[in-house]
């Protein structure tokens, strides 16, 4: 029998090799973004985060790492450097496209939908700036967080409990695998001791809707959802127990004409059951090509059945 021992030396050694494997595809970006100091004008501003590869010569990374750029700069990890080019910033998904001319393998993409809670996860990025790639371990604590930030609201999240600084922004949350199964987000300014990821799966969305439009859209009806649990079910004295709750509703928006309220639970989209933030996403987004998408709702123990319009915006 394997001793305690020597299945710690074991897994450790499988980590640093794994960490070694991918670390090529992992960079540190740096920004320079114009800021306004009194009475001396507009000073640049040197922000960081990180990012990764995903085809040869296109990196992912947040939004909010280059929002605002007059510069974007990627360094590897062996020391090079190069200026990037944006191709694509999406806020509402809080994810960036940036194209260089260096090719450096990429990461193979996992499927978050297949995450399970107490996975071993790696987020792996460049923390406060630091040249990377610099490594955290943790587990995979919840999936299908909607949390609100600073003039944002970001859905289907992955919790995890490996530590995310500012500057670990963009890096891949990475499975045991080696695959990329997140994109981890530093913007959430009040998480302590806990961290989150965007799902690849919504990366794979942000990357169909570039091709299909040739911009980052954003296929909408107006809802903000968070998932159901049994105790919430309880709560709001509901039939159902699977689906997903209306946390906001935007003014003006699709939804707000079709009056669905705060407080109703969805449960169905297109005559397909809703368990989950992603299940109704990808019903909308399945829904272009005929202008609407059918939900079955409830509200307390009502019943109610619409056909919601849906908007295609540029981003």
């Amino acid at each position: 029998m394997e001793s305690t021992k020597s299945y710690l030396a074991r897994i450790s050694s499988d980590i640093s090799r794994l960490v070694e494997d991918i670390k090529e595809s992992v960079v540190t970006i740096i920004t320079e973004i114009p800021h306004l100091f009194t009475l001396f004008g507009y000073r640049p501003f040197t922000g960081f985060g990180s990012g990764f590869v995903i085809e040869p010569g296109y990196i992912i990374t947040n939004a909010h790492v280059v929002r605002n750029a007059v510069s974007v700069n990627v360094l590897y990890h062996d020391g090079s450097s190069e200026e990037a080019t944006v191709l694509a910033v999406d806020h509402q998904r809080d994810l960036a496209l940036l194209r260089v001319r260096r090719s450096v393998k990429p990461i193979e993409l996992g499927d978050s939908d297949a995450v399970k809670v107490g996975e071993l996860v790696l987020a792996i990025g460049s923390p406060l700036g630091l040249p990377g790639p610099s490594v955290t371990l943790g587990v995979v604590s919840a999936t299908g967080r909607t949390i609100v930030g600073e003039d944002i609201i970001l859905e289907d999240l992955i919790q995890t409990d490996a530590a995310i600084n500012p500057g670990n922004s963009g890096g891949p949350l990475i499975n045991v695998e080696g695959q990329a199964i997140g994109v981890t987000t530093a913007i959430i300014p009040y998480a302590q001791g806990i961290g989150f990821a965007i799902p690849i799966n919504s990366v794979r969305r942000f990357l169909e809707m570039l091709r299909r439009f040739g911009r980052p859209v954003r296929v909408w009806i107006g809802v903000y959802v968070a998932p159901l649990n049994p105790t919430t079910a309880s709560v709001l004295s509901l039939p159902a127990s699977e689906g997903v709750v209306v946390v906001r509703v935007v003014p003006g928006s699709p939804a707000y004409r079709a009056r669905i309220r705060e407080g109703d639970v969805i449960v169905k989209a297109n005559g397909k059951s809703v368990k989950s933030v992603k299940d109704l996403r990808i019903a909308i987004e399945e829904s272009i090509d005929k202008g609407y998408v059918e939900l079955e709702l409830y509200r307390g123990r009502s019943v109610i059945r619409l056909e919601v319009p849906i908007m295609i915006e540029e981003l």
